[in-house]
């Protein structure tokens, strides 16, 4: 059995305006949480490689791949634990991993950085998903995009044109991908941004000019639908 949307979306619809629109390098990765392997999208391969998350992002993205992950397809520890699909390394937990990466000038800061990391329940998440969006074959749970600041205004404002307010980017420069733009939108039901982290820039082809926004799935037909008239506005550049 696999879970759905009720809402039905026409993915190959939204991928076309923001390609059009925003040009944006890539496609936008569809990212689904499975939680039991009865929810496995049917028809998906199986990945067959250990890389991380990023970087099965970025096959989704550059490459138009589309598989599945259990846990030991995941090789970062911390991505793997952001999204639910481990429990929490030791070393991760204390703070030693990243205190010994030389990120922090302190344990205690490492430590209060670590317990503050958007994650999902350990164990909840079977495998993860992936797709480009314009050829999903599944309901993702959320959406990546990797693009421009510049670009990323426009997907900002085109999120706050129904209802207005803030956007409110929660990031630590750590475990980007997987924690800020994937586990946190999941969590939270809201759009965020994040700068991309050391290893996510390293090995899944993040440029210097380019950040990583995360999208809930449900968001997607609200904000294409302002898209257009965010980008034809008379104020945009």
């Amino acid at each position: 059995m696999e879970d759905v949307i009720r809402t039905k979306i026409d993915y190959a619809q939204v991928d076309r305006v923001l390609k059009d629109l925003l040009h944006i390098d890539g496609s936008p990765v569809a990212v689904k949480f499975v939680t039991s392997e009865d929810h496995l999208p049917a028809g998906v391969p199986h990945i067959g490689e250990t890389i991380t998350h990023c970087q099965m992002v970025n096959k989704a993205r550059r490459d138009g791949a589309i598989f599945y992950a259990t846990n030991e397809n995941h090789a970062c520890m911390g991505g793997a634990w952001a999204m639910g699909l481990r429990e929490i390394t030791a070393t991760l937990k204390t703070g030693e991993f990243y205190y010994k990466l030389g990120k922090y000038d302190s344990w205690p800061s490492c430590k209060r950085t670590i317990d503050r990391i958007p994650h999902i329940q350990s164990g909840a998440t079977y495998a993860t998903a992936y797709a480009p969006l314009e050829k999903t074959p599944f309901d993702p749970t959320i959406v990546l995009i990797i693009t421009t600041p510049k670009v990323m205004l426009k997907l900002a404002q085109s999120s706050l044109y129904h209802l207005g307010g803030r956007l409110n980017a929660n990031f630590a420069g750590i475990q980007s991908v997987c924690a800020d733009a994937s586990a946190q939108v999941y969590l939270t039901g809201a759009v965020n941004f994040s700068l991309g982290c050391d290893g996510s820039r390293k090995y899944s082809g993040i440029h210097e000019s380019e950040m990583v926004m995360g999208i809930p799935a449900e968001l997607l037909p609200m904000i294409i639908e302002a898209l257009p008239v965010v980008v034809g506005a008379p104020g945009s550049s």
